[in-house]
């Protein structure tokens, strides 16, 4: 009889243990930069690649060059990727369209991402240069008004939380999420502010009680940029809602 019990008791404890494993919902998966483990970062060629593996969702850094238009670029300078150098918001389009890039590859502007995506991914904007929020926000809204967009197929985020805050000004109902390098529990007073939708967070900052804090305060944990496989699976353990990678077909 004893048997029976312990025999039923394990049965229905690993019933149980199987259910939540089956009903775990699996994070996005988002291509950073799009996939730049294969391709030159940022470009259309690597936003194609995060595409043809299925990517949730695709991140891309924009600045504003100095003829106003956005560009998507990482760095403040173009040194590491092109045949030139100099900052890029000193760039006019015409000195973008002529920078040639690793692989030959050139700059994309805003507007060719959001073409070739064209609502078969979400798309996180990274808001990397100064006086970039008002110029995306004004893209974004053509596209939502004349391409068939939705507004919950964007997400910005930022490090520089005042590009954030004036975004805010701008749009109050775009998804923000708040990226950090630091401890992310530090913010969700300002997540609190902008009425963010997400916490994104270096994933070497995090462990299983911050997220649960994060998610206690409402907040999704969009982490980065995982390409580590045994990384990926600990992060999936401990609940994350996204994963960046270099190498979005790992997830």
């Amino acid at each position: 009889m004893k048997k029976l019990i312990y025999v039923l008791a394990f049965l229905f404890i690993g019933g149980i243990t199987m259910n939540c494993a089956n009903t775990m919902k699996d994070p996005l998966v988002i291509g950073h930069r799009g996939a730049m483990g294969h391709e030159t970062e940022n470009t259309l060629a690597s936003v194609q690649k995060a595409l043809d593996f299925g990517a949730d969702m695709i991140e891309i850094d924009v600045f504003r060059i100095r003829s106003g238009e956005i560009v998507v670029f990482h760095d403040e300078r173009v040194e590491r990727l092109s045949n030139s150098g100099g900052r890029i918001e000193e760039y006019d389009v015409v000195g973008v369209k002529n920078l040639k890039l690793k692989g030959n590859h050139r700059i994309p502007l805003l507007q060719d991402v959001l073409r070739l995506i064209d609502k078969k991914a979400k798309l996180n904007i990274e808001l990397k240069g100064a006086n970039t929020s008002d110029r995306v926000n004004f893209i974004i809204g053509k596209y939502i008004e004349n391409q068939g967009w939705t507004s919950d197929q964007f997400l910005i985020s930022s490090f520089n939380w005042e590009e954030l805050k004036d975004l805010r000004t701008y749009n109050s109902e775009i998804a923000i999420a708040v990226l950090t390098e630091d401890d992310p529990l530090e913010a969700i007073p300002v997540a609190r502010e902008l009425n963010a939708v997400a916490i994104n967070p270096d994933y070497r900052t995090l462990d299983q009680s911050k997220v649960e804090a994060i998610h206690a305060a409402g907040f999704k944990v969009y982490t980065w940029t995982v390409n580590d496989p045994e990384d990926i699976e600990r992060l999936k353990r401990m609940g994350v809602d996204g994963i960046f990678s270099d190498y979005p077909e790992r997830l």
